[in-house]
């Protein structure tokens, strides 16, 4: 039963405070896979935890996340925040590569971050850098091995500390995991259901844009952010950025187009993904399958 307070007799009836509202958060694997959703954390570690649990793969899979968008962009990486209209995606282990580099100059021209879960990776490649030779690195691979050496677990400038110290006129190895690549089709899936999703958040009048900030101790707290007219209405907070129009990823089979001439189309549409010869004609294979009606 509630009372009136004893001490401020004109302060009426207790109220009990209100309940915070569950943050729910989709999420899917960044190169393809079902739509799942995740609650309830309040750490990197716990958020990987979640996502593992959804997809049934281990955390250790997760090489990073990145925010409302599939792509390896590094301006959407996630860090110690998430709006809470963003959609998650993680990329995890694809094939495992190793490169030897002779270094011939003081600097190598990569800038070095991690996931803040043990796992560094390459940020950025310097155009015209020692690195930007090497075309078998690229930007979004995580840094397994230096020199034989496993660095997992070592934050992100401690690995870029041990790139600076390798010795100038030697060769080093690095032995790297980059992130499972996605077809094309996934990628303009995943992005128009982020687009869905935000639209139809907003026609229902959902929960005013803000961020989860993640902590590496004590609980997660949430900021809003009250709208305004430009793109930031608060230092540090920014709505999702959903584009109006969308990459067309598909490839047009004409008739009479042989392997090569597909090989090529693909090529100029997804290179970016680098398929093996084998996958392709498999994919030319099935094309062919489906158009003599033999898919069931």
């Amino acid at each position: 039963t509630q009372r009136a307070s004893p001490r401020f007799p004109g302060a009426g009836f207790l109220t009990p405070p209100k309940p915070k509202p569950k943050l729910v958060f989709h999420t899917q694997l960044a190169h393809g896979s079902a739509t799942g959703t995740v609650e309830g954390f309040s750490s990197i570690h716990e958020l990987y935890a979640k996502i593992a649990q959804v997809f049934e793969i281990s955390p250790s899979e997760i090489l990073y996340c990145t925010l409302s968008t599939p792509k390896i962009d590094m301006e959407r990486l996630l860090g110690a925040q998430i709006g809470l209209e963003d959609f998650i995606f993680a990329h995890v282990k694809g094939i495992q590569k190793e490169v030897h580099v002779y270094k011939s100059e003081d600097a190598l021209g990569l800038t070095i971050t991690d996931n803040g879960a043990g796992y560094a990776f390459i940020k950025r490649i310097k155009h015209g850098s020692l690195m930007d030779t090497v075309k078998t690195v690229c930007v979004g691979d995580h840094i397994e091995e230096i020199n034989g050496q496993n660095i997992v677990g070592w934050r992100h400038y401690d690995v870029a500390k041990m790139l600076k110290e390798l010795k100038k006129e030697q060769s080093f190895s690095l032995k790297l995991i980059e992130p499972k690549k996605a077809f094309g089709e996934y990628l303009q899936c995943s992005m128009s259901l982020c687009h869905r999703l935000a639209s139809d958040r907003s026609r229902r009048g959902g929960r005013p844009w803000g961020t989860l900030r993640l902590r590496s101790k004590g609980p997660a707290t949430v900021e809003e952010l009250v709208a305004g007219p430009g793109p930031r209405s608060r230092e540090g907070i920014r709505p999702p950025r959903f584009r109006e129009r969308w990459c067309a990823f598909g490839v047009r089979v004409e008739a009479g187009l042989n392997p090569n001439e597909f090989a090529v189309a693909l090529d100029e549409a997804l290179g970016d993904f680098a398929f093996p010869d084998e996958f392709i004609f498999d994919v030319w294979g099935a094309i062919g399958d489906a158009k003599q009606g033999q898919l069931q």
